[in-house]
């Protein structure tokens, strides 16, 4: 009402010419439509159904994803570059864009950015470490968020206090992380109180010893738990890699996965979605903030002997093949030697290949459906998934995510 008003002042001042009155509401009105805020209803509990997208230009085409059956989809990625939150391609930017256009036919999907990943969080550490570098980050992301019409961040730090892929890390980041979450998101309420703020979280409890968990999650909106790569191609032994499951020593007792994890004395193994959960519950963390993971690729070894159909056998190394989830299903599932198998402790599925010796471990649409019916029962945020462009174009992942919300909601 008092921006009505004022407009009808501006018009009704004889004053002004009409052309600076042209350029006065020009500019108004630009304003309005930059940083307008509409007031949204609370995300639905348990209901979130959160994408990562990354793609290349070549296979980018953003008009034929399921974007109905979603509520965000988070485009990756952005890095830390020369301080700031920047693409490390034009052609990103690009095609963010692309993306934000079609929210026209989706009102209600909340397009996020990614920034950081695997391989993109060498910056973080450095800029983290002072006041002004995180300003200076703060202040580029809030751009960013304008620039893009955005409705949130999710910061992919691979991890803090840890070296992740050969990145440079230190003690402190354990508070710095703490302060670069609270300041985003200071920020981001300034522009509009309805943006996210999420962070990707490892699936190991490890992780956590270098998080101040309780100060974090006061600062986001939701924690997206990344319950895959839980195990990989290097590990000398098969597993699971993203199972919902709750997974004792017990259950793996007279296997050789069981007699390298002792000698290891590792006690945080074996890994599950159910596992991590629990530890974040018990730490205080609200169940409504977190969001589980699923991964649509699969880990493959080769060299697996044939005992317990290669569940938590030996290997000999990565397999070179494709592990795909669209691969698997069009090519590896029940076909070519592969043969499908259920581990109902683990709750999840995989292969094995006895002729080639080779065991794939992955999610499919029955495991998916009961981590979503997981997240419901046990009043989660949500599910999240790297990533979409995996899926298969019909009866998917996302297919049998959807149907068991849908499902749940009744």
């Amino acid at each position: 009402m008092i921006l009505f008003l004022f407009l009808q002042k501006i018009l009704t001042l004889n004053l002004l010419s009409t052309m600076k009155r042209t350029i006065i509401l020009s500019v108004i009105l630009a304003s309005i439509m930059t940083f307008s805020c509409h007031r949204r209803k609370p995300d639905e509990k348990g209901g979130q159904v959160m994408a990562y997208y990354y793609t290349s230009w070549a296979n980018f085409k953003p008009e034929t994803l399921p974007l109905e059956k979603l509520t965000h989809i988070i485009f990756s990625f952005t890095e830390v570059i020369d301080g700031e939150m920047k693409f490390p391609e034009d052609t990103l930017g690009i095609m963010l864009k692309m993306l934000v256009k079609e929210k026209k036919n989706h009102p209600k999907l909340k397009v996020m950015v990614a920034c950081g990943g695997w391989a993109g969080s060498k910056g973080f550490s450095d800029m983290a470490k002072t006041d002004e570098g995180r300003k200076k980050f703060v202040q580029s992301a809030m751009k960013f968020i304008k620039e893009y019409k955005i409705d949130g961040i999710d910061i992919d730090w691979e991890y803090p206090g840890l070296p992740g892929a050969n990145n440079p890390y230190l003690p402190e980041d354990k508070q710095n992380f703490t302060k670069l979450m609270c300041e985003l998101k200071q920020e981001m309420n300034k522009i509009c109180d309805y943006l996210v703020l999420s962070w990707a979280s490892a699936g190991w409890e490890r992780a956590f010893e270098f998080i101040e968990l309780d100060k974090v999650m006061q600062c986001v909106n939701y924690i997206n738990v990344m319950s895959y790569d839980l195990a990989g191609g290097g590990d000398p032994y098969t597993s699971h890699h993203t199972n919902l499951g709750f997974i004792t020593m017990e259950d793996l007792e007279g296997t050789p996965a069981s007699e390298i994890m002792i000698s290891r004395g590792d006690p945080t193994k074996p890994f599950s979605t159910e596992k991590i959960v629990r530890y974040l519950l018990s730490n205080g963390v609200n169940p409504s903030q977190i969001v589980i993971g699923s991964n649509f690729s699969g880990r493959a070894w080769q060299g697996v002997p044939p005992e317990n159909n290669g569940l938590y056998q030996t290997t000999k190394g990565r397999w070179s093949g494709r592990a795909g989830y669209s691969n698997i299903r069009e090519n590896l599932e029940d076909k070519n030697g592969f043969v499908r198998y259920w581990d109902p402790v683990a709750q999840a599925p995989y292969l094995y290949n006895a002729i080639d010796s080779v065991f794939i471990t992955y999610d499919d649409t029955m495991s998916v459906r009961m981590k979503t019916k997981y997240a419901f029962d046990n009043g989660l945020g949500g599910i999240m998934f790297w990533q979409i462009g995996a899926d298969t174009p019909k009866d998917g992942l996302v297919d049998a995510i959807f149907a068991e919300k849908m499902r749940n909601k009744k």
